[in-house]
This record gives structure tokens, sequence and C-alpha cells, in this order.
């Protein structure tokens, strides 16, 4: 949707040049008018990303290291049973900090690192996020809507922009018996605005839970039974992307 805020500046230049001739008369050479103008496009976000970080610590450097690339790995095997392409899952540096004692020496490890993953079907973001936390993947970080052609929605707010300062010159001199001229000048300033919506890791808490097993003693045996599912993910529901563009065009008089 195209919303076009009307022009908020008008200012007439004219620009003069002299020139001798027998009786040393000036005119006008050339008007410029110069017109400023706002316009912006709207539309829905067409692309997720989930950004999770993983750490992991233990009093062996190997094991902490193991038990953070196993979590990193069943996020991208979690994003690749939802049809996720490698070229969209970026998993970042595992670094590794020590612990120390009072002694200065090292008595515990921790590796920390963060993957991202790209959703272009927004409607796969619940299973991945229920299946994140039913894996016990909780240490979400964010969730960001942006455009997948965030390009094309520049120009088209930019077009939006030229069309009213285009608009607002011709009504302008709409008066008089001058006519709009071809663009001189133009100065354009892009502006977007991405809806991000973050949750904290204490929203996750009441939804991060592993299946528990619970042995019923009876006469004849003995039932396990396991413990019900985790609620799913909340729902949440993403803003609208306003791209904004401002123009100042200096357009010809004719």
């Amino acid at each position: 949707m195209n919303r076009i805020i009307p022009a908020v500046a008008f200012v007439f230049l004219f620009t003069s040049v002299a020139y001798a001739q027998q009786n040393s008369d000036v005119r006008f050479v050339a008007d410029t008018l110069v017109v400023q103008a706002e316009g912006s496009f709207q539309t829905d976000p067409d692309l997720g990303t989930l950004t999770f970080d993983i750490s992991s610590q233990d009093r062996d450097l190997k094991t902490a290291y193991d038990k953070a690339r196993q979590s990193a790995q069943r996020v991208v095997d979690l994003a690749e049973k939802n049809g996720i392409s490698k070229g969209d899952v970026t998993l970042g540096i595992l670094t590794m900090t020590p612990n120390y004692d009072r002694k200065n020496r090292a008595k515990s490890y921790g590796v920390q690192g963060q993957i991202t993953l790209k959703v272009h079907d927004l409607s796969m973001l619940g299973p991945i996020l229920d299946g994140a936390i039913q894996q016990g993947v909780v240490e979400f970080r964010s969730l960001t809507y942006s455009l997948q052609d965030e390009e094309g929605a520049k120009q088209r707010a930019v077009a939006a922009a030229m069309h009213s300062a285009v608009g607002r010159a011709s009504a302008a001199l709409g008066e008089s018996r001058q006519k709009l001229g071809a663009v001189r000048y133009a100065n354009i300033d892009v502006k977007q605005i991405v809806g991000i919506t973050q949750i904290q890791p204490s929203q996750l808490s009441q939804f991060a839970t592993a299946q528990s097993v619970e042995i019923l003693p009876t006469s004849e045996n003995r039932a396990a039974t396991s413990a019900p599912l985790p609620p799913p993910f909340p729902t949440v529901t993403p803003e609208k992307i306003t791209v904004s563009a401002t123009v100042q065009c200096a357009f010809q008089i004719l």
C-alpha cells in the first residue's frame, strides 16, 4: 500500500543571468522551482530471521565444546527438517572462555556462539520455535521481520515521493502560463522502519520443558507414561514494514 505524504515545502528560486546588449538590459533566462516532498511504501514482511544463542559449560574443554556443537547441530537439523536451505543457516564462531579459581587455575570452560536462520516461509516460524523449545534449545535471542526485496520497496517509496513532488510542482504553476520542465537536481533520502520482535529468555521459561518419565508400580507390572508436551509457542504478529523517502527536486520552469 502506498501512502504519499504531501509536500512540505516550496521554494521558488529565480536564477538570473545578466548579459550586455547595446542598451544594457537585464532579463531572466532561467527559472527554477524547488520542491521537497515525502512518500512511503508499506507492506507486510516476508522474511523472518531467527537468532539462537549457543552456550555450554563444563570442567573439560572438549566436553564443553562438544555440547555446544551438538546444540548447534540440533538447530541445523531442525532447520533442515522444516525446509530451510543450508544457505539460510549461519553458524557463528564458537568462542571459549575459561573460568578461574582463586589460584588462577581454570576450573571450568564456557563455550558461546550464535546460529541464525533465515525463514522465507513465515508459516514455518511457529513449528521451528516449537521444535527448538521441545528439544531444549531455549536460548532464543530474537526474531526479526524484514523484506526479501528491500531495494524494490525503497524504489517504490522513492517513486511515491517523486510522484508527489511532480504533482505539487505542477499545481504550483497551474495558475500561470509557465510549465514544469525537466529535473535539474534531485536529492533523495530513504529511511526504512523494520518491525523487530524480541522475546526475552524469561518469556521462554514457561514453554521450555523436557519430556519426563514417571514409573508407576502396580501389582502386575510397571508402566511408563510421558508427561504432556509443552504448550505451543505464542503466536507473534509482525508489524507492517514502512519504507519512507524524502526527495528535494529542482525543476526547470518553461
